[in-house]
């Protein structure tokens, strides 16, 4: 009994390191506010996808929503980065969190009622969209107020992905028991009660006013400027256009997991719940490695890898028919995502000036949220053409030449961050 004691000292002192950004107060109101509202929004999520496909059994129209949900990043989330780099994000955060649950709860009444049509999809799809757009870059900036100590930002980081990947785990799975128990609308009436303690805990932080130099340029001005700044740092342009490719190409097979689920692995409700679960279970564990790196210098590297494993473990998953083999290729897709993704916003959060943050957050966000929904469109149409199997399969080649051109790029990155300048 003695002899392992060190060895439960030593977890125990890794586990504390891991959650290192929790020892701030308003970090750990985050933390606990997003514990319960993403898993709302999971819930969701999966409810939306099975309740789009239950109406139309088009994977065209899960293109459509998908599009919807998430286009309006591409108009809106540039210039709400100039905005997050001059409001009160506090505030901001506190306002879409409340927009977002009169959305839900709006949607929850008419998929209860039984008035819900398709078009009401697209129009509050729509509406969530451009919220999102808001709240994407606000969300990424604020991330630096919260903290006592820059130098655990890095973790803030990485636990903020932590909190999204470990909803997604849960999350999924218990809307797919839910909506064969309750159906898609309680789902939804979940998903807008959850935001509440999102909209709690941020009315309980206490944040210091941060200094706003350029409130004097309008708004196209600053927008410009930011541009400018990231396409100038070689470093931060090639990792914008690795996780932009990612997020065009790779991404929107996310929309179209209802049709793995039910056509060609034959399942319910229950099975998409667990493919998303699962898929989040490998997103959670990437997250919470990167928690426990205490040097960002190998980072690089591991985006380059990730990248060639997010892209092998897609092409093997689109030709899978077999249920165990689909479901550990999606656990090697959610490592390979979240470690892409979450590395290069480390990497972004560490290089960037206060200045500039709200911008270049903003850039990083439409590489998910702006990106993506084209590539879902796209996805959707040519799936009416093709195959689904067949249009993911090519994407992920398209993803495993993308990751070959970030390979000839780490070494550049490496020496920005050998250098100190990351």
């Amino acid at each position: 009994m003695l002899a392992i004691l060190p060895d439960i000292r030593n977890y125990l002192q890794k586990a504390i390191f891991a959650f290192r950004a929790v020892k701030s107060r308003n970090f750990r109101l985050y933390f606990a506010g997003q514990v319960i509202s993403l898993q709302g929004s999971w819930i969701q999520n999966i409810a939306m996808g099975w309740l789009v496909y239950r109406l139309t059994d088009s994977p065209l129209w899960l293109g459509v929503i998908a599009f919807s949900g998430q286009a309006p990043s591409l108009l809106f989330t540039p210039f709400a980065g100039v905005y997050a780099d001059r409001w009160n994000r506090r505030r901001t955060m506190i306002f879409t969190n409340l927009m977002f649950l009169i959305l839900s709860g709006l949607l929850a009444f008419l998929v209860i009622a039984s008035l819900i049509e398709v078009w009401h999809l697209v129009v509050l799809s729509l509406a969530t969209g451009i919220v999102m757009a808001l709240d994407t870059p606000f969300r990424h900036a604020f991330l630096v107020e919260m903290v006592d100590d820059r130098r655990v930002l890095p973790n803030a980081v990485a636990l903020n992905s932590t909190l999204y990947n470990s909803a997604r785990f849960i999350g999924p799975t218990i809307g797919g028991i839910l909506i064969i128990w309750l159906g898609e609308g309680w789902c939804f009436f979940i998903n807008a009660v959850s935001f509440l303690a999102a909209i709690g805990a941020f009315m309980m932080m206490r944040v210091k006013p941060m200094h706003h130099p350029d409130l004097k340029q309008s708004v196209l001005e600053g927008l410009l400027q930011g541009l400018g700044y990231a396409w100038r740092h070689q470093e931060i342009r090639y990792l914008l256009l690795m996780v932009g490719s990612t997020g065009f190409l790779g991404l929107p097979f996310q929309a179209f997991l209802p049709v793995f689920a039910r056509d060609i692995l034959h399942g319910d409700p229950a099975l998409l719940g667990f493919l998303t679960g699962v898929l989040g279970a490998g997103a959670l564990t990437a997250a919470l490695s990167l928690a426990s790196m205490a040097s960002i210098r190998r980072l690089p590297r591991l985006i380059m890898v990730s990248g060639f494993l997010f892209a092998l473990s897609m092409a093997v998953f689109a030709l899978s028919r077999f249920e165990l083999l689909s479901l550990f290729m999606l656990y090697l897709m959610g490592f390979g995502m979240i470690a892409q993704f979450v590395s290069v916003n480390t990497l972004l959060q560490s290089v960037v000036t206060d200045e500039m943050r709200g911008r270049v957050m903003a850039l990083y966000g439409l590489t998910f949220m702006g990106v993506t929904p084209l590539g879902s469109l796209l996805f959707g149409a040519l799936g009416r053409l093709w195959s689904v199997q067949g249009v993911l399969f090519c994407t992920a080649m398209a993803c495993l030449v993308v990751a070959m051109w970030f390979w000839r790029k780490v070494n550049t990155i490496r020496h920005h961050v050998e250098a100190g300048r990351l």
